[in-house]
């Protein structure tokens, strides 16, 4: 469906009609030089898509490219249009989960085209942003596209921060007093992390292309807010690299100590089993039938063994203390 339609002139929004009426937008629009139309469409049918390719005279390997919503971020470039592929990323707390969605950009001289798949960013509030800054929509197609990329990046870095306090969570759990079994949340904080860095390594070149100016239609201006989002980027694949170390590290000291801990439970129970053993044996050897036996019909040996038992168990039970076996 088509969820915003406007025509841009001088960097000021020309309403062209009810972005809810179908029939609106799908024609291009007569226009002034340095105008350009912005079409915004959320998880459009085949047909919508076609309509489009006819329109805007899109190449049909991106078209495809747009329809299916699980692409890798890239940029390629069919004749003067550009086609950029986004992930886009949100935090679910309560599940540890980083959800994904897509944008598709088609950026030509005087038209940008983005088609969006799932929730995630609402590209109006990007659109609400950049309307307000005129002297960055003047810039035309290419403003839209470094505003979009910007609103991407921001909610990366979002994404890096949640994922920061949870990676500190998991570091407190593994080195506390307490016994913790964090195995499984390390698991999923990486299975995590690996969805955050399928989305930010892959656009990292596309970026770096905008920044350098890859395209005639980057002025040495545009240029500049492009390097601003390919730093920002740069410092969120840093976050991630960083928290898959920390991640990696927390799991090995996770083991390592559950491994002392076993060790400690063995010196325990090892402890334990002598303080049954040694009165055990006492007994076992003061019940044998024997008639020469030492002391076997003393008065007093009953009361002897009986003190023997607790004595070398109280000895045993001290030096296990000592020994930190107890």
């Amino acid at each position: 469906m088509i969820v915003d339609n406007a025509l841009y002139h001088q960097g000021k929004r020309v309403q062209l009609g009810d972005a809810d009426d179908q029939s609106l937008g799908w024609a291009r629009v007569p226009c002034d030089p340095g105008d350009f139309q912005w079409i915004g469409i959320h998880d459009p049918s085949n047909d919508e898509l076609e309509l489009i390719a006819r329109t805007f005279d899109l190449h049909p390997l991106a078209v495809e490219d747009a329809g299916d919503s699980h692409q890798r971020p890239k940029l390629e470039r069919y004749g003067d249009t550009l086609f950029l592929v986004l992930k886009t990323l949100w935090y679910v707390d309560e599940e540890d989960a980083v959800e994904t969605g897509e944008i598709n950009l088609f950026v030509g001289r005087d038209f940008v085209v983005t088609v969006r798949h799932g929730h995630g960013i609402d590209l109006a509030t990007a659109r609400r942003d950049l309307e307000h800054r005129a002297q960055v929509l003047e810039h035309g197609p290419m403003a839209v596209l470094y505003a979009i990329c910007d609103r991407v990046v921001d909610e990366y870095e979002k994404v890096g921060q949640e994922l920061e306090v949870d990676v500190d969570e998991v570091e407190e759990s593994v080195f506390s007093e307490a016994r913790t079994d964090d195995s499984n949340r390390i698991y999923v904080l990486k299975r995590e992390i690996a969805e955050v860095r399928r989305a930010v390594m892959p656009l990292r070149e596309p970026m770096r292309k905008f920044a350098t100016g890859v395209d005639e239609r980057i002025t040495a201006e545009t240029a500049t807010y492009f390097r601003d989002v390919a730093d920002h980027l740069h410092r969120v694949s840093e976050v991630v690299d960083n928290l898959d170390g920390l991640l990696s590290t927390a799991f090995d000291a996770h083991l390592a100590r559950i491994s002392v801990q076993q060790n400690e439970d063995m010196r325990k129970i090892s402890a334990g089993a002598a303080l049954i053993v040694v009165p055990t044996l006492i007994a076992g050897v003061y019940g044998m039938n024997f008639d020469h036996m030492p002391e076997l019909h003393w008065t007093y040996g009953y009361p002897f063994a009986l003190l023997l038992m607790v004595g070398v168990s109280v000895g045993l039970f001290a030096w296990f203390k000592k020994s930190g076996w107890l």
